[in-house]
């Protein structure tokens, strides 16, 4: 296969590695991008795979809730400018206290009757759309709720009460004071925000992504020369490594790093009166997973004094 210098400079932004090593990567794996992260990956030569490619989504990101049960939406615009617009910002947290009291999703909330009209989300929108004078669109909300307990929120780079660029939704079940609740909740949400874990657990972890760090494990410790029984006690003491890395209850709590998440958690519960268990949690980064159509800027203006 002809490996492209496009295609090397996806890898390489995608790992950090050298332009010669991404080259290297791909024709050993007939120009298999992820199967070319994990070659590099094996050599030493690329820490992991990063979100794939910067991206050119702008909007906001909104939660709104209770206490008892919260909600996350992302509304993207074409433009920053139009972000910090009165109007795109009402309109967004209009949709997310929508999107709290409406389980299903985002065809849910789409189709459920915006606040203070007789006109769903989506119409809404359009009708923003056509005010604006810039494309609008809900990308994704979620919804969160616990029985007996809290769901606390944070919201990263905030731009008014409820709005930003990182959002995220936990919910924690106790008995406990719910005040208590909320503000370990609220920095445990902060915790996610920064540390990015994957799961709360280490058995909710994608079984495929486990195993495909396994492979990798395994293929660096066998370059050790080691017998294979100290091979896979190599690659286990890594897996509880990776552990530590992306399960939340295992990192270390950026409020308190001396400290695992499960360990504050343990404390915060004897101090708020009953146990404290993570359900679950949702976390929205803006724009997340849209690819940037990359252009050329002075291509366009040459082509356009063409014409």
């Amino acid at each position: 296969m002809n490996i492209t210098a496009a295609m090397v400079k996806e890898l390489r932004e995608k790992t950090g590695a050298g332009m010669m090593d991404c080259k290297t990567a791909l024709t050993e794996t007939g120009g298999d991008m992820e199967a070319a992260v994990d070659w590099l990956r094996t050599k030493g030569l690329a820490k992991a795979a990063k979100k794939a490619g910067r991206v050119a989504a702008e909007g906001l990101i909104a939660v709104a809730g209770d206490g008892k049960a919260a909600a996350i939406v992302e509304v993207n615009s074409e433009t920053d400018f139009v972000a910090r617009n009165q109007q795109f910002q009402d309109l967004v947290s209009g949709v997310a206290k929508v999107a709290a009291a409406t389980p299903g999703g985002r065809d849910a909330v789409g189709a459920a009757t915006f606040p203070g009209t007789a006109k769903t989300v989506d119409d809404e929108i359009k009708e923003a759309v056509a005010t604006i004078g810039e494309h609008i669109n809900l990308r994704r909300a979620d919804r969160l709720e616990v029985e007996d307990g809290v769901v606390a929120s944070y919201i990263h780079g905030a731009v008014a009460p409820g709005l930003g660029r990182i959002g995220v939704l936990v919910g924690l079940r106790s008995t406990g004071d719910k005040a208590k609740l909320m503000a370990i909740g609220r920095q445990v949400a902060m915790h996610i925000a920064a540390a990015s874990p994957l799961a709360v657990r280490p058995e909710e972890i994608d079984p495929a992504l486990l195993e495909r760090e396994r492979a990798v494990y395994r293929e660096q410790a066998k370059e050790s020369g080691k017998p294979e029984a100290i091979v896979e006690k190599m690659v286990e003491g890594r897996v509880r490594k990776y552990y530590e890395e992306v399960v939340l209850l295992s990192q270390g709590f950026v409020v308190n790093p001396e400290l695992k998440v499960g360990d504050a958690l343990t404390a915060a519960g004897k101090d708020a009166g009953g146990d404290i268990t993570v359900t679950r949690f949702i976390v929205y980064r803006l724009g997340e997973g849209v690819e940037k159509v990359e252009t050329d800027f002075a291509a366009e203006v040459a082509a356009y004094a063409k014409k």
